[in-house]
């Protein structure tokens, strides 16, 4: 709750299904100059799945981490969600 407000804000229940694989690791992909941001390679934990390479704008604005989730919306958007966040709005189908 925000300290600044009068009384708490009305709570929201997430409803969405969502497509997500957990990251083992987050790498470069190499293709950007030196020193330059770039697109990087996103390494599933399930096996199975290949690396999922995203766009430099994904990296910047989502900043993935291993341990959290590579999070796919039925519209196509694409984000990261940290693993405690995930894990407590979604359960696995």
């Amino acid at each position: 709750m925000d300290a600044s407000a009068q009384r708490e804000m009305p709570r929201y229940k997430s409803h969405k299904t969502v497509w997500a694989l957990k990251i083992k690791s987050v790498t470069p992909d190499g293709s950007a100059p030196k020193g330059a941001a770039g697109s990087c390679l996103i390494e599933p934990c399930e096996d199975g799945y290949g690396p999922i390479r995203v766009d430099e704008e994904y990296c910047r604005k989502h900043n993935p981490q291993p341990g959290g989730y590579y999070v796919v919306y039925a519209d196509g958007y694409k984000s990261f969600s940290p693993a405690k966040a995930f894990l407590e709005g979604y359960t696995r189908e």
